[in-house]
């Protein structure tokens, strides 16, 4: 279906046209024209297949067909906006990213978005708002401080989207995400979107929302079609090597690496700088300006390899990025999804590379058991495992795994929320 059939207002289907977009994805032909019609929206879709566009078109839309002027000029009250739009994020870069979606669609008109999250400073966002804006992009934390300084005004809100609905669940963000319902109009429209769903987010969606329509395109916590998936059984103190010989030897030129801690991203960041290799961190701990400077590196080609938590994997936005390795299998099994996801955007082809060590052969097992599909483990030559220390280790850790496992998640659950 083309976008121009959507029935978007002539100024967006100009914009479109100006990106490129000629065809919509599914999730787009599914999600737009009921946003339009101001339904309740549920949407879960792989990773790259254009869910930001699928609710900011319409939401731009419906701002523009109403007769006050959504430049937020005529809604201001001694220079506190009153927003008619909030889109939760989880994470910064994810604001970040959506953000820029909402000033690249609404290039044409005259709405006016800001973003604010923890971690920069309140007095340059609250200077944005100031100007006027009717959409706000914001992480849970740094909303409910706007809020309560009396910096923004939800009263008039109409819309509100949850992006990447499971992960903030998943972060501890009910409690904050409770006491931002409580400032909003209980009539407004709700969309939920996200690449992941599971049932708590569609609890949540029946105690949110009205009606909604359910939209899910493929199958729950499918990976991204058209990346390949490959998995190397390997010991623990090989990994890093590996990942050098294979950026080396294969030329590699952009690769992102995931690591579990933030401790184990800088660690490994210095050693791939000892072998020779362009190399960064980025996680939590890191301030905003110094994240900012080395994705702006590592998406202009200055840098050949990012180690991040999985801070970056949602949020991260890299049409051309064909590498995604896995150091360290993710303690929820939902992220690496997200993780592999950040390749084979946008139509084009990925690979994702995992190694996995004796140790991490319980974390594989969640992975499979939440996509549905057996990843078959090989061996990179010239790596294989040591199979005598194996059956060692793996003595020592048969049993335990489960409770193991709960409490590993609990602790990143616990960090991430309290690094919003």
């Amino acid at each position: 279906m083309s976008f121009k059939s959507l029935g978007l207002h002539e100024l967006l289907q100009k914009t479109v046209a100006d990106l490129g977009y000629t065809l919509a994805t599914p999730v787009q032909m599914q999600a737009i024209p009921s946003i339009m019609n101001g339904k309740d929206v549920v949407a879960g879709a792989q990773t790259g297949t254009g869910k930001t566009a699928a609710f900011v078109l319409p939401i731009l839309h419906r701002l523009l067909q109403e007769t006050i002027d959504p430049s937020g000029s005529e809604v201001r009250n001694f220079g506190v906006p009153k927003i008619k739009v909030l889109i939760l994020a989880p994470t910064r870069e994810l604001a970040q990213q959506v953000y820029k979606s909402c000033v690249s669609y609404s290039s044409k008109t005259s709405v006016r978005s800001v973003v604010a999250y923890g971690g920069a400073s309140i007095n340059t966002q609250t200077n944005e708002l100031k100007l006027g804006a009717s959409i706000l992009v914001a992480t849970p934390g740094r909303l409910l401080e706007l809020a309560f300084k009396k910096l923004i005004d939800l009263s008039s809100l109409g819309i509100l989207v949850f992006d990447e609905a499971d992960r903030m669940l998943d972060m501890g963000f009910m409690t904050e995400v409770n006491r931002i319902l409580k400032m909003l109009p209980q009539q407004r429209q709700t969309l939920l979107f996200s690449a992941t769903f599971n049932d708590e987010v569609y609890g949540l969606s029946k105690s949110l929302m009205s009606s909604p329509v359910y939209i899910e395109v493929g199958e729950r916590n499918q990976a991204a079609v058209k990346v390949e998936q490959v998995v190397y059984a390997i010991d623990s103190a090989r990994k890093r090597e590996l990942i050098s010989y294979m950026i080396g030897s294969k030329n590699w030129q952009q690769v992102l690496i995931f690591t579990r801690t933030k401790q184990g991203a800088d660690d490994l960041a210095k050693e791939m700088v000892k072998d020779g290799l362009e190399a960064q961190s980025i996680h939590g701990d890191k301030s905003q300006g110094a994240r900012d400077r080395v994705l702006s590196d590592f998406k202009s080609g200055r840098l050949r390899a990012l180690v991040a938590t999985d801070v970056a994997a949602r949020g991260l936005d890299i049409p051309s990025l064909e590498q995604v390795i896995n150091f360290e299998l993710p303690y929820n099994a939902e992220d690496y999804i997200h993780r592999i996801g950040r390749t084979g955007r946008a139509g084009n082809k990925g690979l994702a590379i995992s190694l996995v060590s004796v140790k991490e052969q319980y974390l594989l097992k969640d992975v499979e058991e939440v996509m549905g599909e057996t990843l078959v483990q090989q061996w990179y030559p010239g790596f294989e495992p040591d199979l005598n220390a194996e059956e060692v280790t793996s003595k020592k850790h048969r049993s335990g795994n489960a409770k193991k496992r709960a409490r590993e998640k609990a602790i990143q659950s616990s960090k991430h929320a309290r690094k919003r």
